[in-house]
């Protein structure tokens, strides 16, 4: 999840809350990273984290609650990709799965060229293969061409 407007420690603890209640059990989560907007500018550094939640929902049902808890909290899509948000929860995978549908793609298609993805990702599944690159996460890491500096939030507790 990602987002740059807003308390962003306040919009990210209630995004764990509500995907807690709504979508599954946290198993893994990685630190917070404050990240360079990807794709366009703006002078609002990101926060993303990844998280790793076991449930019983389906893909699409997952991406039915992710929206609904990005409204909840406020989320406004526009209508041009990159932009500006409070949050933004995206399905990076699900299982060794591949999914694509008019809503969905599945892994995520552009992990591979966002640090700010792969960096978090990495610390919390490192050796996580890619189903469809056939590499591990650390590989993808190693080869992206992203040039975007992604640092620790220091002293933040998740």
């Amino acid at each position: 999840m990602g987002g740059n407007l807003g308390d962003k420690q306040k919009v990210f603890s209630d995004a764990r809350a509500l995907l807690l209640e709504q979508v599954g059990e946290i198993t893994a989560l990685s630190a917070i990273y404050e990240t360079e907007p990807w794709g366009f500018e703006s002078a609002d550094y990101f926060w993303n984290q990844v998280l790793e939640i076991s449930t019983a929902l389906s893909p699409a049902e997952v991406l039915h609650q992710t929206q609904q808890i990005e409204l909840q909290l406020g989320r406004i899509r526009k209508a041009t990709q990159y932009d500006s948000r409070i949050i933004d929860i995206d399905i990076l995978f699900y299982g060794n799965q591949i999914i694509e549908s008019d809503n969905l793609s599945v892994p995520h298609p552009r992990i591979q060229e966002r640090k700010f993805v792969l960096v978090p990702l990495c610390e919390i599944a490192p050796e996580l293969m890619h189903p469809v690159f056939h590499k591990n996460i650390r590989q993808l890491l190693e080869e992206c061409p992203d040039p975007l500096k992604v640092d620790r939030v220091p002293n933040m507790q998740v």
